[in-house]
């Protein structure tokens, strides 16, 4: 649905497809196809700064447009600066600190946010998120060290340790905003990795000690000028990662600029929603509508958003035209969803209807068992209940072992209201 070969990226095959349009160019890149250096750093900067003001929409906007180039320089002049108001003996080391994130503390984060956020494989993620992160990472690190950095010459001992202090907490926002972003993971994950983010750095600790010199042998300018020489085809691949992603958006947002292609405009409000920037989300998806009103997954995707913001009466609204256009959308989602809908607008007999035709056609999906169970509970059938519970808990237990850590949430539930419905105390 893309003319002109612009890029789309498909949910409803659950790959990535790109194409490249011919005269297709971002609105940042001047004519003649070379970058415009001047350009870049001023819209880094305005990046670097809107950090301190709006650091979701910043870290969302780096990914689109952010430089690995510009966040490592930024590193090394804010670690310069620190070195020269620091008294001597006291400073940071000019590569050190972008040594530790790239080497480290990046590294660690991306770990811990492939086991907390179940991202699937971590190579994977590695050559697709590590570069992004890097780049957020270092913009958030330059940034909030910036202040230190002037001021540590100047002030006494125990205000500059406050500010020492009020800054790494400051990091750790920007970090939990950075994991949030890139992975799209809710926020009870996304903290979790940013307070088990300092066991990289510990464990780097303790291992300088054996290694005796060699930490400093590696931060010296000879040998990394002698790495970049060498294994500069690894680093060039380690950033392409961020290039695809930044190359798919430019792409996107140029097909977008045709007022007839409302699918651009429905892949990038995907983009925004995988983010959890729902209203440039909705904005997109809407537009989509606007285009073309049989778009029917921007209609479905505008449903989820305003039931997840608990708008039922918006998402009812949305969900029954996509009911109207399709009413096996999704592999019958729109069925579960729209059950959803009803349960929470006290509809409970028509959520059953939705939910009985869901569990008929996907009978082994356990948030779709324990939502009809929880519709039979509120129409007082606890026997038929007390089996969809049951259903639900063996469903997740012979999922696929890559389902299992989606579907074991359900799971629990499951058990838990079967439970309640066997205690004396329970309903009924």
């Amino acid at each position: 649905m893309v003319p002109n070969g612009a890029a789309s990226v498909s949910e409803r095959s659950g790959g990535t497809t790109e194409s490249r349009g011919h005269g297709a160019r971002s609105p940042a890149e001047p004519l003649g196809g070379s970058r415009c250096y001047p350009a870049i750093v001023g819209s880094n900067l305005k990046l670097f700064l809107r950090l301190f003001a709006q650091p979701a929409a910043a870290m969302s906007d780096i990914l689109d447009r952010g430089s690995l180039l510009f966040a490592g320089v930024a590193v090394v002049c804010v670690s310069l600066l620190f070195d020269w108001n620091a008294p001597s003996g006291t400073g940071l080391g000019i590569v050190t600190p972008l040594l530790t994130l790239a080497a480290v503390y990046v590294p660690g984060v991306l770990v811990l946010s492939t086991l907390l956020g179940r991202l699937g494989s971590l190579r994977v993620a590695f050559q697709r998120d590590y570069a992004p992160l890097l780049t957020c990472t270092a913009m958030a690190w330059a940034a909030v060290t910036l202040p230190v950095a002037v001021l540590v010459g100047v002030l006494p001992v125990y205000p500059l340790i406050a500010i020492g202090w009020l800054s790494r907490s400051y990091l750790a926002v920007l970090v939990f905003f950075a994991v949030r972003t890139l992975f799209g993971m809710g926020d009870s994950a996304a903290v979790g990795v940013v307070l088990l983010s300092w066991l990289p750095l510990l464990l780097a600790r303790l291992l300088i000690g054996p290694l005796g010199s060699l930490p400093s042998l590696v931060a010296s300018p000879l040998f990394l000028i002698l790495a970049i020489y060498y294994l500069r085809s690894d680093f060039a691949q380690l950033g392409e990662g961020l290039r695809r992603r930044q190359s798919l958006r430019r792409m996107l947002e140029a097909a977008a600029l045709n007022p007839h292609d409302g699918e651009a405009q429905y892949q990038i409000g995907l983009i925004q929603q995988s983010r959890r920037r729902y209203s440039e989300a909705m904005a997109r998806f809407q537009a989509a509508v606007a285009i073309d009103p049989g778009e029917t997954d921007a209609h479905f995707q505008l449903g989820r958003i305003a039931l997840a913001q608990q708008r039922f009466a918006d998402a009812l609204a949305c969900f029954e035209t996509v009911l109207a256009q399709d009413e096996k959308h999704s592999q019958s989602e729109i069925r579960r969803e729209l059950g959803a809908v009803y349960m929470a607008l006290g509809r409970p007999e028509d959520a059953r209807r939705e939910f009985e035709i869901y569990v008929e056609r996907r009978p082994y999906d356990p948030q779709g068992l324990y939502n009809y169970g929880r519709a039979l509970e509120e129409l007082g059938n606890r026997d038929a209940a007390r089996e969809a519970f049951q259903r639900a808990v063996e469903a997740a237990r012979t999922a696929p072992r890559y389902m299992r850590r989606v579907v074991a949430a359900w799971s629990r539930l499951a058990q838990r209201q079967a439970r309640k419905m066997e205690s004396p105390a329970g309903p009924g």
